[in-house]
């Protein structure tokens, strides 16, 4: 009931409120980034970290630094910030906040298939998986030949079980194949959690169909520009895009029949929201696209904790929260290697 949430919604959720709202006050400022931007060293990173909540998480570890250690470090207090939150919340919330993980699980089974596909070793594979994305069995998808076997032998006991009768095929498993799955997944995944906060109602579904949405969308241009060149069809492509969104369904049927990225700009510029992003790339340029996406979302994710008594904060923090940690990887990487001059091009600043 929309409006009435003030009534009842601190019974279960005011408590996990007020924390996730404390970890929002301990994500990193402009004037932070600032600091990080002049480090010389990832020695220096680490001392200026050490002052903000990551501190704990780094100052034990030995110099010379790697970027994977501090990316590691910031993850795992991610993690830890997760795990507290679920074993602290009761239902709808836990359930709402499992499916903020899929998405990782998602995207570890398709590292580690993709890996396998290469002959990778698996315990390697294992250790670059997003630790949220982790289940029992992960380790056993490496015996998998196709789809249908994926399925039977590993992930029919998983929460993504629901989301592969759409690509259960007997294909064999190649680079191709394992994209359409992921992106298969994703629609899945997304019309599924786009049902279930409907259903939770409330400034919940509001908020949570507004950032759904954006997300379907992205995916939907995202997907367009990839399958530019390649073999995947009109009618293919179109099975990809989510069904719901700002761009459903007639920039849907736009986006599919574009061949060129000024095409998809032409098809996207019809939506004011989408027309502000793309207003900040230059024609035939699709490099910074991802950037500006980011930065719309992050403004939308910033958004969602000007309304209280709904569960969208929680979605917002971990979405901020690994947004921040790309931050930190980009200028680590940055200081190690060297460049920079070119520290400003990826970073994405939250307040």
């Amino acid at each position: 009931m929309y409006g009435f949430e003030a009534l009842t919604f601190n019974i279960h959720g005011g408590y996990l409120e007020a924390i996730v709202r404390g970890h929002r006050s301990g994500l990193l400022t402009a004037a932070d980034y600032n600091n990080l931007c002049q480090c010389e060293t990832l020695d220096d990173i680490k001392m200026h970290l050490s002052a903000t909540e990551y501190g704990a998480y780094l100052q034990n570890e030995p110099s010379p630094l790697h970027t994977t250690t501090i990316v590691e470090k910031c993850t795992l207090k991610l993690v830890d910030e997760y795990k507290h939150m679920l074993t602290q919340a009761t239902e709808p919330l836990s359930t709402f906040l499992e499916y903020i993980t899929y998405g990782h699980m998602i995207d570890n089974v398709v590292l580690i298939v993709t890996g396998t596909l290469h002959e990778r070793d698996v315990q390697e594979l294992l250790e670059k998986c997003h630790p949220l994305g982790m289940f029992d069995s992960i380790a056993t998808l490496a015996v998998a030949q196709n789809m249908r076997e994926l399925y039977r032998l590993v992930l029919v006991d998983t929460p993504l079980a629901p989301y592969f009768s759409e690509c259960i095929t007997s294909e064999d498993l190649d680079d191709m194949n394992i994209e359409i799955m992921r992106n298969t997944l994703y629609k899945a995944y997304l019309e599924d959690f786009y049902r279930f906060c409907q259903k939770l109602g409330g400034a919940t579904a509001e908020i949570m169909s507004d950032l759904l949405s954006f997300e379907a969308d992205r995916r939907a241009v995202n997907i367009t520009i990839n399958s530019i060149g390649t073999e995947l069809t009109r009618d293919d492509r179109r099975k990809l895009y989510s069904n719901f969104g700002l761009l459903y369904p007639y920039g849907h049927e736009e986006l599919a029949i574009c061949e060129d990225i000024d095409q998809v700009r032409g098809a996207m510029e019809k939506y004011p929201p989408y027309q502000a992003i793309f207003s900040k790339l230059s024609y035939g340029e699709s490099q910074m696209l991802d950037k500006a996406f980011y930065e719309e979302e992050v403004k939308r994710l910033c958004l969602s904790f000007e309304q209280q008594f709904h569960y969208a904060v929680f979605f917002a923090y971990m979405r901020l929260k690994e947004q921040e940690i790309r931050n930190l990887m980009w200028i680590s990487e940055c200081v190690a290697q060297n460049q920079k001059s070119r520290v400003h091009d990826s970073v994405v600043s939250i307040f």
